[in-house]
């Protein structure tokens, strides 16, 4: 087990760039089970996550050997192997997405009811039952989801809440699917976007991506591709928040701006100066960020991946500010740790009442999951003293050499053994 140590107060200066999209690559690598043969897969980032994903393939009998961000996977397929096991999916949600390519390819499948971040609910009986409408026949039982299907067949599938990985799920069984799959309320998020391209590429036939509508025609069969993964958003996001906590001026390269409206809306709201052209963000901060209130939506309102970054700026602010969280109910389990650095912050029902003015003092600090990892970082860079910030296999889930990226900007940060 490993902590981070930050000695805050050191302001930001340089230039960053972001790393690959881990919600983009785990779908665009579950997908490669659709067609055998080989695939170059570029601007993977190197996570747990990604790691995670990797065993679950080779579980399948597809080899994924990663060079720096570059991937090559190789699918041999084998109809045999559709089990991707309890010890694997475990640590990791978006295990669940090899569920729909599993079925459509190998026309069964047996996958773990998935673990991960213990941020609240999140079901996967929106994919089960949208599977079920296209023909599969499902059980659970033992923990595990079973579903066969000789042939999937288009459907309409009317989502009752919003999903992103069941918008993923339901889009990759739809592609050798018999006839059109509509998927209505769908999710809009640009790894939505990404993964439809990347299945584009492979032959699908896919409209309305980005839309609350997507269509899918079915086609016979798909065929090996090579793709770049699009940039983090969020990691993008979290170096605005750590510039506008902290205070300096940098450059964040290879950002996906097109992505980020609502949030980079709101750091303008703050206060934070910016300067933006299609991929690079150069960010100022040189004042305390003024209070400002979000309500976390699905895209492309501000996204609930950002609320806890957000969070540690706001406690910097001056003024009141008020955050509701709209999507997972348990998303607050770093205000306690917020809340031991000086932080004022009051909970009530889905919103926490943030008082800024206070100052933030170094304090050991726990992270609960991956982005509540990432808003005590923000935080530390801006405390008086040292924090440590213990549990930080959280944060190396969903960031790629974070440390390292800050610590090139003049941050104090230094990782060691427990």
């Amino acid at each position: 087990m490993e902590k981070l140590v930050i000695n805050g107060g050191n302001k930001l200066f340089g230039e960053v760039r972001i790393s690959g999209a881990k919600n983009s690559a785990l779908p665009i690598l579950s997908a490669v089970l659709l067609a055998e043969g080989e695939y170059l897969i570029k601007n993977v980032p190197q996570l747990r996550d990604i790691s995670t994903m990797f065993k679950v393939l080779d579980s399948l009998g597809v080899t994924a050997k990663q060079i720096d961000n570059d991937v090559t996977v190789i699918n041999t397929e084998n109809p045999e192997l559709f089990t991707a096991d309890y010890e694997l999916v475990r640590t990791m949600r978006a295990s669940v997405l090899v569920l729909g390519p599993l079925l459509a390819k190998r026309s069964a499948a047996k996958v773990s009811l998935p673990g991960g971040c213990a941020i609240g609910e999140r079901p996967v009986d929106l994919h089960i039952k949208a599977l079920a409408q296209m023909g599969a026949e499902i059980d659970v039982e033992h923990g595990y989801i079973n579903a066969q299907c000789k042939k999937l067949k288009g459907a309409e599938i009317v989502f009752d809440i919003v999903t992103v990985t069941g918008t993923e799920n339901i889009m990759m069984a739809a592609c050798l699917a018999d006839g059109k799959t509509v998927i209505k309320n769908a999710a809009q998020e640009p790894e939505i976007v990404d993964l439809a391209r990347f299945l584009k590429k492979m032959g699908a036939e896919i409209k309305g991506e980005g839309t609350k509508t997507i269509e899918i025609t079915g086609v016979k069969s798909l065929n090996p591709a090579n793709y770049t993964v699009m940039p983090d958003r969020i990691e993008a996001g979290t170096f605005l928040a750590a510039v506008a906590a902290a205070g300096g001026n940098i450059t964040i390269k290879d950002s996906p701006v097109w992505a980020m409206n609502s949030v980079i809306e709101k750091f303008k709201e703050i206060g934070l100066d910016m300067d933006i052209t299609d991929n690079t963000i150069v960010a100022r901060m040189e004042q305390k960020p003024k209070a400002v209130d979000i309500t976390t939506l699905p895209y492309p309102g501000f996204p609930t991946d950002m609320q806890a970054q957000f969070m540690a700026v706001m406690a910097l602010s001056e003024g009141l500010s008020v955050i509701t969280e709209n999507i997972f109910e348990n998303r607050f389990m770093h205000v306690a740790e917020l809340k031991r650095m000086g932080a004022d912050i009051k909970l009530k029902d889905r919103s926490a009442i943030v008082k800024g003015g206070n100052k933030l003092t170094g304090a050991h600090v726990m992270a609960s999951d991956l982005r509540a990892s990432a808003s005590l970082v923000v935080a530390a860079l801006a405390a008086d003293g040292e924090s440590q910030v213990h549990r930080i296999y959280h944060l190396d889930r969903g960031y790629e050499k974070f440390d390292e990226k800050l610590k090139f900007l003049g941050a104090d940060i230094k990782r060691e053994k427990e």
